[in-house]
């Protein structure tokens, strides 16, 4: 990991290996891979050989530049350990060879600004990994490039290892439409050996692109997408990290606004969806949140992926403090398996005519699930209220959406799906899920997760500030705990859980509806 005692980039900054021998509930004491005396060393990535030879690759400031931010100056330089990370080799360099962007920086290419993220992936026996290019000081005009080496992975003399930097020729995996951020590029293979990139961009969304020639070439980079011309991803500046499983399936982490900086509050909380490969490309699921911090403008980024014995760990950073998390494979399970599971999960289910709700306040949550028939969209529909005019929630149908409402007293608040979506006699299947734990509410409408579309930068919104104890949706639902909802006439279906609900298991609801209807219901 990169580490140092003062701001990110400032002098001492360097690269430390740090062991674990419980899975990350302790750890040992650093090594240093580059000493704190040197110049600045960053942003490493590890990569195991076939005998067991760990090597790290980082940024360097070999050329000594000071009065300025360096962690992206210098050179391309790597150690190893054959011990397993206990002592490290001496320094050696990779052949970055220069390129356009390098003679139109800030140096003409006498100084190179480039970094990395990630790890680096193996097809077959050949290592490969991503690296950017920035061609003006300090993050402008980036672009993506990447190392290969057909024999890392068995050469155990290190002056024998080739490395080759791709695409080959001039340019960068870049196009000028996605602005002058194209940054992170990592990697995962498909079945075949093709690769496929993510990577961030500051408009909203990150992009993608495949390679069906080893990384020599690349399909022009494009907004990264649900599926080939479907949807695509909203995504703030920050980091797109990609995954392959050892099952060959896939995970993608992202933070699902569109928000086009880092401020605060665009990369909390987490998300993943879970991918598929189809005929060479890869079909990605609806999103879940996967990772959150009770302070909403806490900054969670650059995770990696540990995959050991049918269990996984996702590592992330908040810039000073790094931990470690366990993931329930159960919620893995649920993105790669959604459209296939057609159930209703019984569990936390509560009588629909008098709810026990919990508080969601103190970190429950619970989720409405119905289906009804849309009336016409100029109209105004009530779905479902509590009978208390003062304080409580109902749910409608208006101008084309669903609308939550909660009344507190002389006060009411809304939170509505995204804009649009409700077609005029036509049965739907709506799923409200209002979590407690990061305290935001989402829709999932006929199978899909509302994610703002071109109306807001994101579908899925927070009921409660961090600074409130108490919202107003909480005191509504404590108020509506145990008496009887008025359901509405167009509600054909409805199912009230004393819990927050999956995204998978809200789709798996739908799925049910589907093969249910077609049956004839």
């Amino acid at each position: 990991m990169t580490t140092g005692s003062k701001h990110e980039g400032s002098s001492g900054q360097h690269v430390v290996a740090i062991r674990s021998k419980d899975h990350g509930r302790t750890w040992s004491k650093p090594v240093d891979i580059e000493p704190v005396t040197g110049p600045v060393a960053s942003w490493g990535m590890p990569l195991v050989t076939e005998f067991g030879r760990v090597y790290v690759f980082y940024s360097y400031n070999g050329e000594r530049i000071s009065g300025r931010r360096a962690d992206m100056l210098g050179w391309y330089c790597f150690r190893y350990s054959d011990d397993n990370g206990l002592s490290w080799s001496s320094r050696h360099r990779l052949p970055l060879r220069k390129t356009a962007v390098d003679r139109g920086n800030d140096w003409k290419g006498k100084v190179q600004i480039f970094w990395g993220i990630g790890k680096p992936i193996v097809v077959g026996e050949t290592a490969i990994f991503a690296l950017t290019k920035i061609g003006r000081y300090m993050l402008d005009q980036s672009e993506g490039w990447f190392f290969r080496s057909a024999n890392v992975m068995t050469e155990q003399d290190v002056s024998k290892v080739r490395w080759e930097l791709l695409p080959d020729g001039d340019e960068g995996l870049r196009a000028e439409q996605h602005g002058s951020i194209q940054s992170e590029q990592n990697l995962v293979s498909l079945a075949n050996g093709d690769l496929y990139c993510m990577y961030r961009t500051m408009m909203g969304y990150p992009c993608h692109a495949y390679s069906r020639d080893g990384g020599r070439t690349w399909t022009t980079p494009a907004a990264a997408t649900y599926t080939p011309g479907g949807r695509r991803f909203k995504h703030p500046r920050a980091c797109p990290r990609l995954w392959k499983t050892r099952a060959g399936r896939y995970l993608f982490w992202f933070h699902n606004n569109g928000n086009k900086d880092w401020s605060p509050g665009t990369r909390n909380p987490c998300w993943l969806v879970g991918g598929v490969e189809r005929d060479g490309f890869i079909y990605w699921s609806q999103p879940e949140i996967v990772l959150y911090d009770p302070d909403e403008m806490v900054r969670i980024s650059y995770p990696d992926l540990i995959e050991k014995d049918g269990r996984y760990w996702i590592t992330e950073t908040q810039k000073s403090v790094a931990r470690v998390h366990e993931i329930d494979p159960a919620l893995l399970q649920g993105l790669w398996s959604q459209g296939k599971v057609a159930e209703v999960d019984a569990t936390g289910i509560t009588d629909a005519r008098k709810p026990v709700l919990a508080d969601v306040d103190a970190g429950g949550g619970f989720t409405l699930d119905l289906e009804f028939v849309a009336g016409a969209l100029s109209e105004t529909r009530t779905l479902l209220r509590s009978p208390s005019e003062d304080r409580g929630f109902s749910l409608a149908a208006e101008a084309g959406a669903v609308t939550l409402y909660a009344r507190t007293g002389e006060s009411e608040v809304s939170w509505s799906c995204d804009a649009g979506l409700l077609r005029e006699g036509k049965r739907h299947h709506v799923v409200v899920v209002v979590d407690g734990g990061p305290g935001i509410l989402t829709w999932i409408v006929d199978g899909v997760l509302c994610d703002g579309g071109d109306q807001r930068v994101r579908g899925w919104q927070r009921f409660r500030s961090t600074e409130a104890k108490r919202s107003p949706l909480g005191e509504a639902l404590l108020a509506v705990s145990g008496r009887p909802l008025e359901r509405g006439g167009s509600v054909r279906a409805l199912r009230v859980y004393a819990r927050a609900l999956r995204t998978s298991e809200a789709i798996a609801s739908y799925t049910a509806s589907q093969q249910a209807e077609k049956r004839g219901r």
